[in-house]
C-alpha cells in the first residue's frame, strides 16, 4: 500500500510521518486489498486545543473510505482514525465472507 502524506500550510517532521506510514500500513493486516491511503494533516485556526485534524482517505476496490478525526496531537489524531479505519475495515470484510 503506498501511503501518500500531505501537509498544507506546514511542513512535517520525518518522525510524524514515519509514525502515520507505520500507523496505516499495520491496516493492511485487517484487509489486503487495500490500494493507497491519501492523508491530510492540517492545523486548523481556532482557539481551542484540538486544533490537529487528520483527514484520511483509503482507496480499496469498489468503494472508498473517509475519515477525519481532530485532537490535540496529530499522534492521537493518528491513533484515533487508525481506530475508526480499522472498525470499517473489519466490517466490510465480514460483509464480504457472508456473500461468499
Amino acid at each position: 500500500m503506498k501511503v501518500n502524506v500531505q501537509t498544507p500550510n506546514f511542513a512535517a517532521k520525518s518522525e510524524l510521518l514515519a509514525f502515520v506510514e507505520k500507523k496505516l500500513t499495520k491496516l493492511e493486516q485487517f484487509y489486503d486489498r487495500i490500494v493507497f491511503a491519501d492523508v491530510y494533516l492540517k492545523v486548523q485556526k481556532t482557539s481551542e486545543k484540538e486544533n490537529k485534524a487528520v483527514e484520511v482517505l483509503l482507496s480499496i476496490p469498489g468503494d472508498d473510505i473517509m475519515v477525519k478525526k481532530e485532537a490535540k496531537t496529530f499522534e492521537e489524531a493518528v491513533d484515533e482514525v487508525a481506530r475508526a479505519l480499522e472498525r470499517q475495515l473489519k466490517k466490510r470484510k465480514q460483509k464480504q465472507k457472508a456473500y461468499l
